[in-house]
């Protein structure tokens, strides 16, 4: 994959820097910026990995839709040899954030951050997943969040390196924008899935609607819609006044997690329009609702499994995020421009894709598990076999194979480096605290 990326940079030498910097978020190292990708690269300083992401010249989105073909087919052709061709295709939107100190990195505010799990310093990006239903999945688009205010501030701007053509855009508009990316590379997954914050874009339900492209988008217990029968209600009321009855309710997997099947009560309500629904979904145990607003257009089949299928495979976005940054440094970058923010998310999606259709490729290969138990008294197999291989294991095991232990001239010189560098960040400090100082000192 990464010997198609070499038409979106200008020169060889970004190219073969990028490479580089592939390799080693998908490294065994404990953290991954400037430093310690130089030092696994061999560099001798991070001049190198810098320019890569401030400024040489190749072409950010052009990259990121070579990953996004590359991804999409590699799954698609894992599909194939494994005999799943008849499965759904998601295109899944969610937004992850990366916590920062200070105010000098592009998009960086006071915003909710799920990462955090609570209002924090740092940045957002909106990514889209694109799940393979029972084969894989991995990141193939992405869009970083900039608030109106340094768009509009010319300072702010010109420091963080926003294009000059940038424009605010919320996230829904963002979401708009992955999709039609997508769609011109030929991708048009048979439903696109988000929460609250994507359903209640009306501006993205229109878009989807007049490119006749399905979807299930999570919209909030307030949200308006027009039933059958002409009344307006929002979800909640409709599910107080309609689905009071047990029979109205269906238990049915959302499909399975990592502790097996995912039980929940499913009930649907037609709308004025025939092709919308509301899907409701019920947590067996607390009760908890989530509503979803599905479209389907004329030219597809519409039946509550399906619509069940596809809320429940929402969920493989997190674990795309949760592999991205924690075994490629997703959420490690020390950049602050605008456009090194993106770059450095863009050949995390490739480390990350190419380790998706590796496991894909490998998982009824390395498949040797027992067959499940079919009753609660049954004994355990002798040989439980192994589960088969993961994304952080494919990860491992490249890592492994292919990482050389750096000369001991390079571990003396960067040894030497660090500290000398460290050295000198120290001294500027103290200077700027002896001028801090100083003007405490005449306003005392």
């Amino acid at each position: 994959m990464l010997q198609r990326l070499r038409p979106c940079f200008a020169r060889t030498e970004p190219w073969l820097q990028a490479r580089k910097y592939t390799a080693a978020v998908m490294s065994e190292l404990a953290e991954r910026n400037g430093w310690s990708i130089a030092r696994h690269a061999g560099d001798k300083t991070p001049d190198k990995t810098q320019r890569l992401l401030n400024h040489a010249s190749w072409d950010t989105f052009a990259a990121m839709g070579v990953v996004r073909r590359f991804a999409a087919a590699g799954l698609e052709d894992a599909a194939r040899r494994r005999r799943r061709r008849g499965g759904l295709v998601i295109g899944a939107i969610d937004e992850t954030g990366q916590e920062k100190a200070g105010e000098a990195t592009a998009g960086v505010k006071r915003q909710y951050l799920g990462c955090a799990g609570r209002v924090a310093n740092g940045i957002n990006t909106v990514h889209l997943s694109y799940v393979r239903d029972k084969t894989g999945h991995a990141l193939i688009g992405a869009r970083q969040w900039i608030p109106r205010e340094q768009i509009e501030d010319p300072v702010k701007s010109l420091l963080m390196g926003l294009p000059l053509n940038l424009r605010f855009r919320t996230k829904g508009q963002l979401a708009i924008d992955i999709s039609k990316d997508a769609a011109a590379d030929g991708i048009r997954p048979d439903f696109y899935c988000g929460d609250e914050v994507y359903g209640n874009c009306t501006q993205l339900r229109e878009h989807f609607e007049a490119q006749g492209q399905a979807y299930v988008l999570r919209v909030p217990s307030n949200f308006t819609l027009t039933l059958a029968a002409g009344t307006k209600m929002t979800c909640a009321e409709a599910v107080q006044s309609l689905l009071k009855h047990p029979r109205r309710w269906e238990v049915r997997s959302a499909g399975a997690g990592s502790k097996g099947e995912r039980w929940y009560a499913w009930a649907w309500l037609a709308t004025v329009s025939a092709r919308h629904h509301l899907l409701v979904r019920r947590h067996l145990k607390t009760g908890e609702l989530a509503f979803h607003y599905c479209f389907v257009p004329e030219a597809q089949l519409l039946t509550k499994t399906r619509l069940i299928r596809a809320a429940g495979l929402r969920w493989p976005v997190e674990e795309d995020f949760e592999f991205s940054k924690d075994c490629f440094g997703l959420d490690q970058c020390q950049a602050r421009l605008y456009t090194a923010v993106l770059r450095h998310a863009v050949l995390v999606m490739a480390a990350l894709a190419i380790c998706a259709i590796t496991t894909a490729l490998l998982r009824d290969r390395t498949d040797t598990q027992a067959p499940p138990p079919v009753r609660p008294d049954q004994p355990p197999p002798a040989e439980p076999g192994m589960i088969p291989l993961t994304i952080p294991e494919i990860k491992r095991l490249l890592a492994a194979l292919t990482t050389r232990p750096l000369p001991r001239r390079l571990v003396i010189h960067w040894d030497a480096w660090t500290r000398r560098h460290q050295a000198r960040s120290r001294w500027f400090h103290k200077r700027a605290r002896l001028a801090r100082d100083a003007e405490i000192a005449l306003l005392s």
